[in-house]
Protein backbone atom coordinates (compact mmCIF):
# COMPACT_ATOMS: atom_id res chain seq x y z
CA UNK A 1 0.00 0.00 0.00
CA UNK A 2 1.85 3.49 -0.75
CA UNK A 3 1.61 5.95 1.60
CA UNK A 4 3.26 9.74 1.46
CA UNK A 5 4.02 12.01 4.12
CA UNK A 6 4.22 15.81 3.73
CA UNK A 7 6.35 18.03 5.63
CA UNK A 8 7.59 21.56 5.27
CA UNK A 9 4.57 23.58 5.56
CA UNK A 10 4.11 26.89 7.70
CA UNK A 11 4.08 30.65 7.70
CA UNK A 12 5.86 32.82 5.01
CA UNK A 13 5.66 36.56 3.66
CA UNK A 14 4.86 37.23 0.67
CA UNK A 15 7.65 37.52 -1.57
CA UNK A 16 9.01 34.48 0.01
CA UNK A 17 9.72 30.65 -0.19
CA UNK A 18 9.28 27.22 1.34
CA UNK A 19 10.53 23.76 0.24
CA UNK A 20 7.89 21.03 0.54
CA UNK A 21 8.98 17.36 0.67
CA UNK A 22 6.72 13.98 -0.13
CA UNK A 23 8.05 10.77 1.48
CA UNK A 24 6.69 7.82 -0.11
CA UNK A 25 6.70 4.11 1.06
CA UNK A 26 5.24 1.02 0.48
CA UNK A 27 6.28 -0.02 -3.33
CA UNK A 28 8.58 0.63 -6.36
CA UNK A 29 7.29 4.07 -8.03
CA UNK A 30 8.17 3.20 -11.22
CA UNK A 31 5.55 3.46 -13.85
CA UNK A 32 3.98 6.13 -11.02
CA UNK A 33 3.03 9.39 -11.97
CA UNK A 34 3.60 12.34 -8.59
CA UNK A 35 1.73 15.06 -8.57
CA UNK A 36 1.44 18.14 -5.60
CA UNK A 37 -2.46 19.49 -5.25
CA UNK A 38 -3.59 21.69 -3.29
CA UNK A 39 -6.90 23.09 -1.57
CA UNK A 40 -7.57 27.01 0.26
CA UNK A 41 -10.88 26.95 2.29
CA UNK A 42 -13.94 27.27 0.18
CA UNK A 43 -12.94 26.18 -2.68
CA UNK A 44 -12.13 22.90 -4.50
CA UNK A 45 -8.56 20.93 -4.80
CA UNK A 46 -6.34 22.50 -7.47
CA UNK A 47 -3.69 20.57 -9.23
CA UNK A 48 0.07 22.58 -8.87
CA UNK A 49 2.00 20.22 -10.91
CA UNK A 50 3.23 16.87 -11.46
CA UNK A 51 6.48 14.90 -12.61
CA UNK A 52 6.91 11.35 -14.03
CA UNK A 53 9.09 8.91 -11.71
CA UNK A 54 10.41 6.46 -14.60
CA UNK A 55 11.69 10.13 -16.66
CA UNK A 56 11.40 13.00 -14.46
CA UNK A 57 9.06 15.31 -16.87
CA UNK A 58 7.07 17.42 -15.28
CA UNK A 59 4.37 19.98 -16.04
CA UNK A 60 2.41 22.76 -14.37
CA UNK A 61 -0.21 24.52 -13.52
CA UNK A 62 -0.24 28.71 -15.22
CA UNK A 63 -0.93 29.38 -11.53
CA UNK A 64 2.55 28.30 -10.27
CA UNK A 65 4.43 28.17 -13.33
CA UNK A 66 8.18 30.12 -13.32
CA UNK A 67 7.73 29.76 -9.59
CA UNK A 68 7.43 26.46 -8.47
CA UNK A 69 9.55 23.44 -9.10
CA UNK A 70 8.76 19.74 -8.74
CA UNK A 71 11.38 17.66 -7.61
CA UNK A 72 12.16 14.25 -7.58
CA UNK A 73 14.62 11.76 -5.77
CA UNK A 74 14.44 8.22 -6.86
CA UNK A 75 16.85 6.80 -4.35
CA UNK A 76 15.17 8.06 -1.74
CA UNK A 77 11.68 8.26 -3.02
CA UNK A 78 11.17 12.05 -1.93
CA UNK A 79 9.07 14.40 -4.62
CA UNK A 80 9.54 17.66 -3.43
CA UNK A 81 8.13 20.85 -4.35
CA UNK A 82 9.81 24.25 -4.08
CA UNK A 83 7.80 27.34 -3.89
CA UNK A 84 8.89 30.35 -4.38
CA UNK A 85 8.01 34.19 -4.85
CA UNK A 86 5.09 33.31 -2.90
CA UNK A 87 1.43 35.83 -2.59
CA UNK A 88 -1.20 35.49 -0.19
CA UNK A 89 -3.17 33.50 -2.73
CA UNK A 90 -0.45 30.33 -2.42
CA UNK A 91 -1.99 29.79 0.96
CA UNK A 92 -3.64 26.22 0.91
CA UNK A 93 -3.36 22.68 2.32
CA UNK A 94 -0.54 20.99 0.18
CA UNK A 95 -1.12 17.26 -0.76
CA UNK A 96 0.87 14.87 -2.22
CA UNK A 97 -0.62 12.40 -4.57
CA UNK A 98 0.58 9.26 -6.55
CA UNK A 99 -1.24 7.19 -9.26
CA UNK A 100 -0.19 4.24 -11.22
CA UNK A 101 0.79 5.44 -14.80
CA UNK A 102 0.74 8.66 -16.69
CA UNK A 103 0.32 12.08 -13.98
CA UNK A 104 -2.70 13.77 -14.85
CA UNK A 105 -4.01 17.25 -13.46
CA UNK A 106 -7.71 16.11 -12.06
CA UNK A 107 -7.34 14.71 -8.35
CA UNK A 108 -9.76 12.21 -9.00
CA UNK A 109 -7.21 10.32 -10.72
CA UNK A 110 -5.03 9.96 -8.12
CA UNK A 111 -5.92 6.82 -5.92
CA UNK A 112 -2.91 7.81 -2.65
CA UNK A 113 -2.88 10.59 -0.75
CA UNK A 114 -1.08 12.16 1.86
CA UNK A 115 -2.38 14.13 4.88
CA UNK A 116 -1.69 17.49 3.31
CA UNK A 117 0.80 19.77 4.97
CA UNK A 118 -0.46 24.10 5.59
CA UNK A 119 1.20 27.05 3.84
CA UNK A 120 0.33 30.23 4.59
CA UNK A 121 1.42 33.48 3.17
CA UNK A 122 1.16 36.36 5.04
CA UNK A 123 0.97 40.03 3.24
Amino acid sequence: QVQLVESGGGLVQAGGSLRLSCAASGRTFSGYGMAWFRQAPGKEREFVAHISWSNGNTYYADSVKGRFTIFRDIFNNIVDLQLSSLTPDDTAVYYCAAREGAPYTDYPLYDSWGQGTQVTVSS
